[in-house]
């Protein structure tokens, strides 16, 4: 349905994207994932049209839109990561407004005002200011405003940041009833692995411009088969005790945070005793060791060096 191929986006001296290349098949939700930073903005806004790339192409339904857009607009819908809200119109008034512009008018523009309302668990706000709105209903509305065309595929950029759980939740479960009910194809960026992992059939891992690893969830989990994640917790952060397991060979990766060590090292290597060892020697305070089947942050960890939030 659409093919990004080599994107890349320079900015001066800064490499926002360099290169990538990605597919979406139509029905399914795919996930674009990575850190603050790692380029997943710069990448959308060139798929959905809204800034050209420095090179290469994205085609929709076999047409180069970056070259020709007006088809993929037409079937397109973003909820950008920022709110792009009018505080001081009704959450009906915004949707009129947005609905204008995707040339809706009369009866249907009502009609679809209505349903995107019940959609997003809104239909009795629509006649409230969206300045007294929290966070997760303006999060709710600001995707209601793409969905009123009724669009094929749907961009979401980080839709879940900085809200509360019960609004995060209802905005996954409304993601899930999009692709499910109305077959929409889907591509969703995050810095969470577990909404990623919940919602997605397919990922790409981005870091710096770079797409890193690319699968279903197995494919990527796979690529630590061969090793094991030990969760180490601390009573306190003990940096003599950290640098010592850092100085072991065996640890293929290992990141600190807070009073929780996490590290990779090989499926058949025992640590157990030598983390105990080091912690009476330094005067660490072990609370608990957990041995962990390979997750996508440990993926993350073990392909960049570092936690997936750092």
């Amino acid at each position: 349905m659409l093919d990004a191929i080599n994107l890349t986006k320079h900015y001066k001296q800064q490499k926002a994207v360099q290169g990538i290349s990605l597919h979406l098949d139509r029905g399914e939700i795919v996930g674009l994932l990575g850190p603050n930073g790692a380029g997943k903005s710069t990448a959308i806004a060139m798929i959905s049209s809204l800034i050209q790339p420095t090179s290469g192409e994205v085609r929709f339904e076999g047409e180069n839109s970056v070259m020709e857009p007006n088809n993929l607009r037409k079937k397109l819908g973003v909820v950008p990561q920022e709110i792009a809200l009018y505080e001081d119109l009704t959450a009906k008034e915004n949707l009129y407004f947005f609905g204008r512009i995707q040339k809706l008018r009369g009866v249907v523009l009502k009609e679809r005002v209505e349903k995107v309302l019940q959609q997003i668990g809104l239909a009795d706000q629509g006649k409230k200011l969206v300045k007294n709105f929290s966070g997760g209903m303006k999060r709710r509305l600001n995707i209601g405003a793409a969905l009123l065309h009724e669009p094929e595929i749907l961009i979401m950029d980080e839709p879940t940041v900085g809200i509360d759980p019960q609004s995060r939740n209802y905005i996954l479960e409304t993601v899930k009833r999009l692709n499910h009910e109305k077959g929409m194809t889907i591509l969703y960026t995050s810095h969470y692995m577990e909404e990623v992992e919940y919602l997605c059939d397919r990922i790409y891992i981005m870091d710096r411009g770079n797409i890193i690893a690319s699968g279903t969830k197995e494919e990527i989990k796979n690529i630590l088969s061969s090793e094991k994640t030990i969760v180490v917790k601390t009573e306190r952060r003990n940096e003599t005790f950290i640098q010592q397991l850092k100085q072991l060979p065996v640890i293929s990766k290992l990141d600190e945070s807070d009073q929780v060590i996490t590290m990779v090292v090989p499926k058949e290597v025992q640590l157990f005793s030598q983390i105990f060892k080091f912690a009476d020697e330094t005067g660490a305070i072990v609370h608990g060791i957990e041995v962990q089947t390979p997750t996508l942050e440990d993926v993350f960890l073990h392909l960049t060096g570092r936690a997936l939030r750092n």
